[in-house]
Parts: C-alpha cells; sequence; structure tokens
C-alpha cells in the first residue's frame, strides 16, 4: 500500500490516541468517533468518480472497487472504518451486488491489515465480537444462501418489513442459528431511518453504525437528518452517465432544494498516488437565502 500523506485535518492536534501505533502510521494520523446519547452516531464510506458516478451499474461490474481500481487504500480506510464500528449496514440491492462469498468485515475489505485490525477492535475498543452485518430489505427477498446468512462468526441482522418477516420465515431464516431477524412497519415500501436506528440501539447495543449503501437507502438517511459523518474516496477518472441508464450518485431516490440541501464541513483531507480521501461531518441546512456559491 502506498503512504497515506494527511493534507488537512481538524482533530490533528487534539492530543488523544484512539487508533494503535501502526494504524496511526498507516493511516497518516489518528481516528475518533463521538457518541449521541439518543442514537448511533452514523458514518457514511463510500467512493465516487471524479463526475460523481459510484457503480458502473453493469452486471459483474458494479461494486466499489471497479470504481477506485481496486485502490489499496480505499480498501484499507473502509477495513479500519468496520474495525471501528459496531454494525456495518448495507440494502438489499447492494448485497446483490458484491460476490455471493462477501461479508462486511474488516479483514474482508483488506485481508493484509486483519492483525491491526484485531488489536484496536479488541484491545483499544474492547469490542470482542465482530461488527454486526445488517441488511436493509423491505420485502424480505433475500437470497439466504449467502455466506453473510451462513458464515460462522458471522453476526447478521435482517432489518425488513413484517410481510417481508413473513417471507423470509417461509423461506427457512430461522434454521439460520447466526441470523437475526426484526420486522419494522414500512410506509410506502421504505423502512424509515428512526426506527432502525432506535432498534439497533435499544436491541444490539450500537453505538458506531457505518454506512455503506445503496444510494436509496443512504439518501433516505441523509434526507432525515441521520448522518453525521461522510468518508468519501475520490477516484481519478471518469464514469459518464448515458440518458438511457442513469448511473447512481452517492444519493438516490430523494431530491433536495438550493433552499434545503445539506451541507458538510470538510474534516480531513488524505492523498495516496492520484486518489483522495475525504472527511465530512458537521451535516446542516443552509439557513439563509445566502451561503456557499
Amino acid at each position: 500500500m502506498e503512504p497515506i500523506t494527511t493534507l488537512f485535518d481538524t482533530n490533528r492536534d487534539t492530543g488523544r490516541n484512539v487508533l494503535t501505533e501502526d494504524l496511526r502510521i498507516l493511516y497518516g494520523g489518528d481516528l475518533e468517533f463521538p457518541e449521541h446519547s439518543d442514537r448511533p452516531y452514523v458514518i457514511g464510506n463510500f467512493v465516487s468518480t471524479l463526475d460523481g458516478v459510484v457503480s458502473f451499474a453493469v452486471p459483474g461490474k458494479s461494486g466499489g472497487g471497479d470504481i477506485s481500481g481496486f485502490n489499496e487504500t480505499d480498501r484499507f480506510i473502509m477495513g479500519l472504518l468496520r474495525a471501528s464500528a459496531d454494525a456495518v449496514m448495507v440494502g438489499a440491492r447492494t448485497l446483490q451486488e458484491v460476490a455471493p462469498g462477501y461479508l462486511w468485515s474488516p479483514e474482508h475489505a483488506y485481508p493484509k491489515a486483519q492483525e491491526h485490525y484485531a488489536k484496536y477492535r479488541h484491545g483499544v475498543l474492547n469490542k470482542p465480537e465482530p461488527p454486526w452485518n445488517v441488511i436493509v430489505s423491505g420485502s424480505g427477498a433475500l437470497d439466504l444462501q449467502r455466506a453473510v446468512f451462513r458464515a460462522r462468526g458471522v453476526k447478521t441482522l435482517v432489518i425488513t418489513s413484517p410481510k417481508g418477516a413473513e417471507l423470509l420465515s417461509i423461506n427457512g431464516v430461522a434454521a439460520l442459528d447466526p441470523v437475526e431477524v426484526r420486522a419494522i412497519e414500512a410506509p410506502a415500501g421504505k423502512i424509515p431511518p428512526a426506527p432502525i436506528l432506535e432498534l439497533l440501539r435499544d436491541e444490539f447495543a450500537v453505538k458506531l453504525l457505518l454506512h455503506e449503501g445503496g444510494p436509496a437507502l443512504f439518501g433516505d438517511f441523509v434526507a432525515h437528518g441521520r448522518l453525521d459523518e461522510l468518508f468519501l474516496t475520490v477516484a481519478p477518472q471518469f464514469a459518464g452517465r448515458d440518458t438511457g441508464q442513469q448511473r447512481p450518485g452517492v444519493i438516490s431516490g430523494v431530491e433536495f432544494m438550493p433552499e434545503t440541501a445539506p451541507w458538510l464541513k470538510l474534516a480531513s483531507v488524505k492523498q495516496s498516488g492520484d486518489h483522495l480521501y475525504l472527511r465530512y461531518g458537521g451535516l446542516t441546512r443552509r439557513a439563509t437565502s445566502e451561503g456557499p456559491s
């Protein structure tokens, strides 16, 4: 992996050391997250092209690896965020687009740093268990043969609607010991973010939630003001968009007007080769008609 250079970091001089020394060297600095008293702290992680595309939307080429060019540093940061989190959440479409054996674990993102992640997670964060893999699916129409539902040592939670829970029951989810299912009412086919976060906090002790998409589920969280930070890798390539099939950006399914569009504050900028690794926080609404231009 190429060295990471920290170009800008608002938290660089806090004097606290949360990461282990080896991870601080690899990451080019420290990494710390606050906590909310009433809900999990939510961070998102995406990789995007220069023109804002997060997926080529081509069968077999829809993952983030094709966007980043399978960049090692992007995968290292992905693993580091997973090692920090209590749960990693994705939507049903994201699940469908990855390989059947894929798991949302730190070591699956970047196996080379497995020992570093484990030392940090167990020894520093005192989190002996792996992060929950949380799958959000209103319909419950999931392929239960996938590794995320069957792999040993993986804790998986499916959040679905009451009808989705019925379908999962018919399909034999109860026989899968590592899998928990919880039903939440889904008005207009969407499960609202607030009860998801309430469930994760109250039943599964989640304090830090890593949101890895897809764009529709992520957009819903942003629209409801349930995002605290965004980690965004910018890959130095163009993907383009065709008028017949729109390739997704970080957010889809919701639309903001200039007066209500969320703004974020830049917290850090890191560089490795030609890739940039951005961290944003402070999600706010523009208060007046005047603002950033």
